[in-house]
């Protein structure tokens, strides 16, 4: 079981819509279940629980409909496993296709005026191993079915095999010694093997539509190089606990999510957060479980393990979405319910229309075997979870996780997006922006700056050192270093007495400033926070000023471009003062400013908007919290290991605002391949049925065609599996 309230189930023997429809209604039938969906394509049943209950319940239940449960946390099948269960259905297929070849041969080569006629014994030689050997999952899926008083694909495919080989072995042995009647073994072995090379196929393209899903699986590594003392051990990841110091060297993967305690290095965490550049990993940095350890070697502490790591948390929400449904997928479930019955009606009307219309008996039941072939709705049950699987399974290894599949349907529909500003336009961490020196150079008073913020764990501290090192500027040592409660920092640096404060520190020393009056005035108008660099002697005097600010994404700007250039509207909603929100917004051409709004006022302003607009709203996930609820689409945009998976339907896993688009763009094309797969497999099913009513449709062709169709959808799906999102400005490579 998952957890508390959910439990997962892997089905096996599912052939169609209807069976999935079966199962859920198997499940949904036991005491204690809420909510189940079934997904065809990765054949596994989500449950919501109401109550605690025992597995073996839900097992039974399955197996009462006619299939095989299992619960995931018994081994599962290992790529070796599945590999040789997919080389076995091969052989099958290639075995079914041999024998079925000489049998339709004579057909092909008729109309070229060759006439090949095989024996009636050798035709019933080569149909009935494909019939009842390699045909005989169809009659136990069949049994099964009926037993549980429903229907299925295989209840067709069987029951129209049957009639074609039967109505030939009638034939054959009803006729007169030395006449050779036309038969139809050749209908039913060419069915048998078409359904299989269809299934064959559709299991080769169902595997790379889960493909994403099982990469980020493999990143998990099976061990880790722990350290005791001063003994290296290799252990089992389960073993680990929290606070263990782990070492990993060169080329290794990250077992857990931890903190750098020493060296430095690099991390490839492109199919986690889907950045391709490497990130830089020095003490006190948080790596992420799954991640490729660079060219440096690192000692890390365990922070995360088990299913509180990002790779898992990333797993488990791919899962969910991937098991989810899409609205759009109701109707099929309706239809589904009653297709088969349907579909076994038509057929019977169609084989007494045809024989009490005056037809020979052998032509109605032929077209009726066509009508039963060709009505398979396979196509229909894999149209909805084969395009979601790779459309969330692409997105989720280009840093895009999409938790709920109601907003692929929401997406084509955004007319608003509301960003929030800090860490989310911008980087959310104080940084030097402007800078000017009073007396000599710049550089000299971001020097003397820097070296009073030695040793501070305040954050314009960290920005002034920053800037610093950006500049390659060797910071003197400070003597007498002294914090002044609410003013700033004292300190003596190459002998000379300095200070670094703010307004009211120069108000205490009374330090001139009025001659520089108007450029802090202006900065601190645009939102920005003032230091002042003093030299403290006989009479105290500036040298410097610095204004902190937050400065915006790279990405930011190209992200509201493309916004804009789709129709959509941008807003910027933050708690911040007017002033330093106008100051971004000019910057990124966004008109509408909602500034000053407290976290609880947000949720209304989303409200408001929505009275007339479809709005998408973009923030941190923990303080936007209740506006990316109320939004028709939250987006939380996260950062690496600080993932707010709960707080919105999708969560960015990098801070890269291009996401947002791109987050928009893969939903749309996801919708659009799913309306494209209903589409196709109606169009197949609704088509195909009428001209096998009217006689225009062989048996055999009936059968290709059904494979077809099955395999066109899953592979219409696959295409979303090339998309990348177009960023306008790629992601750099950290400091």
């Amino acid at each position: 079981m998952a957890t508390a309230s959910t439990v997962e189930l892997n089905i096996t023997g599912m052939t169609c819509a209807s069976c999935a429809g079966r199962v859920e209604r198997a499940l949904g039938k036991v005491a204690g279940v809420g909510d189940v969906s079934v997904n065809l394509a990765s054949e596994r049943a989500h449950l919501r629980l109401d109550r605690a209950i025992d597995p073996e319940l839900l097992l039974q239940a399955v197996d009462k409909a006619g299939y095989t449960a299992n619960l995931p946390q018994r081994p599962a099948p290992a790529a070796a496993d599945r590999a040789r269960a997919l080389s076995r259905e091969r052989w099958t297929v290639l075995l079914a296709l041999a024998l079925a070849l000489p049998l339709v041969l004579p057909m092909l080569v008729q109309p070229l005026g060759l006439h090949w006629p095989l024996p009636a014994w050798l035709q019933w030689l080569l149909a009935t191993p494909v019939q009842f050997m390699l045909g005989a999952r169809f009659y136990r899926s069949a049994y099964a079915a009926v037993r549980a008083g429903a229907g299925n694909m295989d209840l067709l495919v069987a029951v129209g095999s049957t009639a074609g080989y039967g109505l030939s072995l009638y034939l054959w042995l009803s006729a007169p010694p030395g006449h050779t009647p036309h038969l139809y073994f050749e209908a039913s072995a060419v069915v048998i093997a078409m359904v299989l090379l269809g299934k064959y196929l559709e299991s080769r393209a169902k595997r790379q539509a889960v493909s994403a899903l099982r990469l980020l699986e493999a990143l998990r590594p099976e061990q880790a190089l722990r350290l005791r003392g001063s003994r290296e051990e290799r252990v089992a990841v389960e073993q680990l606990r929290r606070g263990d110091l782990i070492i990993v060297k060169p080329g290794e993967r990250f077992a857990v999510d931890g903190i750098v305690i020493e060296g430095r290095s690099q991390a490839d965490e492109a199919l986690i957060s889907g950045e391709s550049l490497p990130v830089s990993k020095a003490p006190g940095d948080r790596v992420t479980g799954g991640a490729i350890n660079g060219e440096g070697r690192l000692l890390i502490e365990a922070a995360a393990l088990g299913s509180e790591t990002v790779l898992a948390q990333i797993i488990r929400l791919v899962e969910d979405a991937q098991a989810a449904k899409a609205p759009i997928q109701q109707l099929v479930d309706r239809v589904s319910q009653v297709f088969v019955p349907v579909v076994l009606l038509i057929a019977t009307l169609t084989l007494l229309g045809w024989w009490l219309s005056g037809a020979p008996l052998e032509q109605a039941i032929i077209t009726a075997v066509a009508v039963l072939v060709i009505a398979c709705p396979c196509a229909l049950g894999l149209a909805t979870p084969a395009a979601i699987m790779a459309g969330t399974g692409v997105a989720a290894r280009q840093g895009i996780l999409i938790k709920d599949t109601q907003v692929l349907e929401r997406a084509h529909r955004v007319t608003d997006v509301v960003f929030d500003k800090t860490g989310t336009l911008t980087c959310g961490t104080a940084r030097v922006v402007h800078l000017l020196a009073i007396e000599g150079n710049e550089a000299h008073v971001l020097r003397l700056a820097g070296a009073l913020q030695q040793g501070s764990e305040h954050p314009l501290a960290h920005a002034v050192l920053h800037a610093c090192r950006q500049l390659a500027l060797a910071v003197p040592p400070v003597a007498d270093s002294q914090a002044l409660a609410g003013r700033g920092t004292v300190g003596t640096v190459d002998g000379i007495a300095l200070a670094l404060g703010n307004r009211r520190l120069l108000q205490d020393w009374h330090v001139e400033q009025l001659a520089f009056s108007p450029q802090a005035d202006a900065w601190e108008a645009q939102g920005l926070t003032l230091s002042w660099l003093v030299q403290h002697d006989e009479e105290p005097r500036l040298l410097g000023l610095l204004a902190f600010g937050d400065t915006l994404r790279p990405g930011a700007a190209p992200a509201v471009t493309a916004l804009t250039a789709q129709g959509i509207a941008c807003h910027l909603l933050t708690g911040d003062n007017q002033g330093s929100a106008e100051v971004v917004a000019r910057a990124l051409n966004i008109a509408s400013v909602h500034a000053q709004v407290l976290p609880a006022d947000k949720a209304q302003v989303i409200a408001d908007l929505q009275r007339s607009r479809h709005v998408a709203m973009v923030g941190d996930g923990i303080n936007d919290a209740p506006a990316l609820a109320a939004a028709h689409i939250g987006m939380a945009m996260g950062g690496g290991t600080d993932i707010a998976i709960q707080a919105a339907a999708i969560t960015l896993m990098r801070p890269d605002p291009q996401l947002v688009a791109a987050a928009l763009d893969i939903c749309r094309r996801t919708h659009a391949k799913i309306r494209q797969n209903l589409f196709w497999a109606f169009v197949y099913n609704g088509v195909g049925i009428v001209l096998a009513v009217c006689g225009l449709l062989n048996p055999v062709f009936a059968g290709a065609a059904m494979a077809l169709s099955s395999v066109s959808v899953v592979s219409n799906a696959l295409l979303l599996k090339t998309w990348k999102p177009a960023l306008a400005n790629p992601p750099q490579a950290e400091a």
